[in-house]
């Protein structure tokens, strides 16, 4: 166990309250992640724990406090900070010269980024490899991040297109029993495609890239037959895909495509008989030369913090269920 002192300047009681937040929450959060105690009086701070630990802390407290000067912290601004500054990274001492260019795209509403290593290396990925699956729990970003990589391959014209797809299979539901037209049948399906899309470019602009076939959102079914060239190509939530549909899925890339499949095999909504297509393909594909894989964990979760938690906890009991057998 280290101490070690960090003062904050400039002395500012506004910028101080904003940083510790109310009744100290923000310095709490940063204990419970880090495994360290923070003690101050005024703009001095005292931090204890393991060496690597208190080093990170001390680290992002600096970078904390100085964004105090133009933003009001929140708690989800505090976990994306620490997902932003790879804490564990950090703790593990990594040498910070060590670290590689950060990956950015830009799109009209802001500048996009991967919040620590794993999202760069998928960032990375998706850019220097025609087919790529990104697999892990919600909230890692997998499906944002490839939407964003997609809009940036379509405004450099690296490709003509921009195809969303997923299967239409949620809790045992068949579309047929669905009511209204194959549009609104499929469209609570296609949702957290529109999302992103709508986040990233704005609703009128988007709508009009659909009006004139520049963006296609379609069900999984619909792909049958076609040959996609010079296309952009997401497959969301894959793991409910059965083994022959994301076979044919992934016969579809053409020439000038790039193909990303994301999913989550611990979520699958098939029926029990059938096995999920994306567990299957990553036995299948796993040693294929020019496919990249992509594996994400509750670390890289970056919505609200409990649900890292919660994903973490579920493995847990997981992992001890298997250890019982």
């Amino acid at each position: 166990m280290i101490s070690q002192e960090i003062a904050l300047i400039p002395d500012d009681n506004h910028r101080l309250s904003n940083f510790c937040g109310q009744l100290d929450t923000h310095l709490r959060q940063i204990e419970t992640r880090l495994q360290v105690e923070i003690a101050n009086r005024g703009n001095q701070f005292k931090v204890t724990g393991l060496d690597p630990a208190v080093k990170a802390a001390c680290v992002l407290m600096q970078k904390l406090f100085d964004s105090t000067a133009q933003e009001q912290l929140t708690a989800e601004a505090i976990h994306l900070a620490m997902q932003d500054a790879s804490i564990e990274q950090l703790l593990n001492d990594a040498p910070p010269g060590n670290s590689p260019p950060l990956v950015s795209i830009k799109t009209k509403f802001g500048l996009i980024k991967g919040r620590g290593p794993n999202q760069q290396e998928y960032l990375k990925k998706i850019m220097s490899h025609d087919i790529n699956f990104g697999v892990g729990p919600a909230g890692t970003g997998k499906t944002y991040l490839a939407v964003a990589c997609a809009i940036e391959a379509l405004q450099t014209e690296r490709v003509r297109k921009i195809i969303l797809v997923r299967p239409a299979v949620e809790a045992g539901e068949k579309l047929g029993f669905l009511p209204g037209d194959m549009a609104q049948k499929v469209d609570p399906y296609l949702r957290p495609l529109y999302d992103a899309l709508y986040e990233m470019l704005g609703f009128e602009r988007v709508e009009k890239m659909i009006d004139r076939g520049i963006i296609e959102v379609a069900p999984l079914a619909f792909m049958r037959g076609r040959t996609l060239n010079d296309a952009f190509i997401i497959l969301d939530e894959a793991q409910n895909t059965t083994v022959e549909q994301i076979k044919m899925f992934l016969t579809r890339v053409g020439f000038g495509s790039t193909a990303v499949v994301t999913g989550d095999v611990t979520q699958i909504d098939l029926p029990n008989e059938k096995m999920s297509g994306l567990r299957h393909v990553l036995e299948v594909l796993k040693d294929i030369e020019g496919i990249s894989f992509t594996f994400f964990n509750a670390r890289d979760v970056v919505r609200h913090p409990l649900v890292q938690r919660i994903v973490l906890a579920y493995e847990a009991y997981e992992q001890s269920a298997k250890s019982a057998l």
